[in-house]
């Protein structure tokens, strides 16, 4: 998966690990799939923010039933590159979700603690389905089992930013996902 940076210079301490490109073509494959598997039915996606915004924007259009979206806020990390092993909701849905098919859209599933808690959440709100879609999944650090049904890349054990993913809130707007080397100093 390691390729070359497109276009131009790299934030310090990064290397490139998935490309724009393969991104794109893996997500619209995910889409294909989604429409296939819900065909007739009206479908809830639920953007957990921040990180997935941008593969939730890209699945959400390669999409060809009917959705509707939704957001839900949740913080596992705060400011380091370690989970804190603690899930805080910070945007819940707005929605009502009974007897409605969800698909979670999230950015990466790597302890499972977070989309565990999620799923839990949504399972007590009584909808006709729930499942995950996940760009990244991280299984080397799993500390609870979950279960992702829309997968784009397993990874490494790499602190991985961009196209959405973030360190201390910078970095998102790469559009390829890169590996944060090192931790850089920041205000």
């Amino acid at each position: 998966m390691d390729e070359q940076c497109p276009g131009g210079a790299m934030p310090a301490g990064t290397r490139v690990l998935i490309s724009e490109d393969t991104i794109r073509r893996r997500t619209e494959e995910l889409g294909a799939q989604i429409s296939r598997d819900y065909d007739g039915e009206e479908l809830l996606l639920v953007c957990v923010l921040k990180g997935s915004m941008h593969f939730f924007v890209d699945l959400a259009r390669s999409i060809t039933i009917p959705v509707m979206y939704s957001y839900l806020g949740v913080s596992s990390y705060a400011d380091s590159t370690e989970s804190f092993g603690r899930v805080e909701f910070t945007v819940d849905v707005a929605e009502s979700i009974v007897d409605r098919h969800v698909l979670l859209v999230e950015d990466i599933v790597d302890t499972g603690l977070t989309i565990s808690r999620i799923v839990e959440r949504i399972e007590g709100r009584c909808p006709a389905s729930i499942r995950v879609a996940a760009l990244l999944d991280k299984p080397s650090r799993r500390q609870q089992t979950a279960s992702i049904d829309y997968l784009g890349f397993t990874i490494d054990d790499h602190f991985v930013v961009g196209y959405g993913l973030d360190y201390r809130q910078r970095y998102r707007n790469l559009p390829y996902i890169a590996v944060l080397e090192e931790a850089p100093a920041l205000p």
